[in-house]
Order: C-alpha cells, then sequence, then structure tokens
C-alpha cells in the first residue's frame, strides 16, 4: 500500500456528470456551497484508487453518529457496489470535506447491527435509500469513516 497519495489533487468524477458539477461547487466555494443539496447534506469522499493508486473524489450524501461519518454505498440499488466502496475495501485511508472542514481518515464497513440501528438515520436523510435497497438482493453496506 502506497503511502505517497497525493490527496491534493484527487481524481473527480467524469466531466459533464452533474457530480463533477458538484464538486467544483463544493471545492470552489470551500465548502460554503454544496454540503447541502436537494434537502440534504453532502461531503466529499476521496478514497485511494484500488488499481491506480490515485486519489479519487466522489461527493455522497452523510449522516453522523458519535463524531463518525456514515456514507451508504447505495449505487442508486445496482446490484455491484460502487467504486468508490470497492476502494475503500483495498485501502481504508480517507479523506474527507464536511463544508469547509478537511480530515484524514479511516473507513469500515459497518457491522449488522451497527446497519440496523444506522439504517432508519440515513433513510432519514434520503429517503430513497429504501427503493434502493428494495431494487436489488445485495445488502447495501454503511461505511463508518473515523476521522483521524
Amino acid at each position: 500500500m502506497s503511502t505517497d497519495i497525493d490527496w491534493d489533487h484527487p481524481k473527480d468524477p467524469k466531466p459533464g456528470s452533474w457530480q463533477l458539477d458538484h464538486v467544483k461547487l463544493y471545492v470552489g466555494s470551500n465548502g460554503t456551497e454544496g454540503q447541502h443539496w436537494n434537502g440534504t447534506q453532502t461531503l466529499l469522499l476521496t478514497t485511494v484508487g484500488r488499481v491506480s493508486g490515485q486519489a479519487v473524489r466522489t461527493p455522497l450524501i452523510y449522516g453522523e453518529d458519535s463524531g463518525r461519518y456514515l456514507v451508504v454505498a447505495s449505487k442508486g440499488g445496482a446490484d455491484e457496489a460502487p467504486l468508490w466502496y470497492r476502494n475503500l475495501s483495498a485501502d481504508p485511508r480517507v479523506r474527507v470535506q464536511v463544508g469547509p472542514k478537511v480530515v484524514q481518515g479511516t473507513a469500515r464497513t459497518a457491522t449488522s447491527e451497527e446497519r440496523a440501528a444506522f439504517w432508519p438515520t440515513m433513510v432519514g436523510h434520503w429517503a430513497a435509500y429504501d427503493e434502493y435497497q428494495a431494487k436489488t438482493d445485495r445488502e447495501i453496506p454503511i461505511v463508518v469513516i473515523d476521522p483521524a
């Protein structure tokens, strides 16, 4: 596992995507815009690409629990997990931007018990998570991010 990740120059979402527009707004405003989106809250999660070893940034809806951040690996209910989640499975180191605050952290998949407790919280932030879960046979994971 490489230790020389360039966290300050991550790969962003593909050009022309709403995710890239969201990241640009978030970063360009130093988090004063973009954190609140479509009636919920978002953060920017930067993971380490499992193939490239390069930092990769993704905007995600989040919740909080005792100083930790929670994100859902839903990919809209697809049968496969999102790329950012597969990256975390290979390397749990992350960087998170929440508003203007940027922190390093470690990510892990919530245990079954934690997921059961956190799921209603996350559905409270984005009701479509229940619809996404109904679309797939895989149990959609919740990721717990512990800031360093």
